[in-house]
């Protein structure tokens, strides 16, 4: 992926002066499944509470997914219910797209792969409005935006506008990267994750 390609200054006042980090886009193509991640953006302010271990980030992105599948693969799960060794699939009751990000606090977040292991620890309200969670030096914390289902082929959207996530309680530097994950399940299952770029968050 590109480097950073600016960091600018989002003037709210006087007494603050918020960065404005434009994100690369990023693609990913496997058998059946095209994602494609574009307009990514974060906002980053200070604590409104003057403190270093509060801040926010106002993040901003569009997620577009193309499925094309044989016809029957795509949809609820026909596989047996609860049964283990199944990656979960009988949990959901249709194939679907989560967007949301990965935030570190004192932890690099430039080396994740899909075999970690973490599950998402806090669910947003959707398009809009704001994510509160506290975080410790040393954690990592998958903050879900929001989800879509997929119920059969086609092109799928989710965008997504200012939503903020106030981190609360990290002393430290934090990192985030925007994770976007699809999950097919019927006849086959198959799970795709497209990472973005990390960025700091202060």
């Amino acid at each position: 992926m590109a480097a950073i390609s600016a960091i600018g200054l989002w003037s709210t006042g006087a007494a603050r002066a918020d960065a404005f980090v434009p994100l690369p886009d990023g693609h990913i193509d496997r058998p059946g499944i095209s994602m494609t991640s574009t307009g990514e953006r974060a906002i980053i302010s200070p604590s409104l509470a003057a403190n270093g271990a509060s801040r926010v980030a106002w993040v901003s992105g569009n997620v577009t997914v193309v499925v094309d599948t044989p016809p029957g693969v795509v949809g609820p799960n026909n596989g047996a219910v609860n049964s283990p060794g199944t990656d979960d699939s009988s949990t959901h009751g249709s194939s679907g797209l989560t967007v949301g990000y990965i935030v570190g606090c004192q932890v690099q977040l430039g080396a994740l792969t899909n075999s970690l292991g973490f599950s998402i620890a806090t669910t947003g309200p959707g398009l809009s409005g704001g994510i509160s969670f506290p975080i410790s030096p040393g954690e990592i914390k998958w903050v879900q935006i929001n989800t879509i289902d997929m119920p059969k082929s086609g092109t799928y959207y989710l965008d997504y506008q200012d939503v903020a996530m106030e981190l609360q309680g990290c002393g430290g530097y934090a990192q985030a990267r925007q994770f976007s994950v699809v999950e097919l399940i019927g006849v086959d299952y198959a799970k795709v994750t497209l990472y973005g770029m990390p960025f700091s968050i202060g």
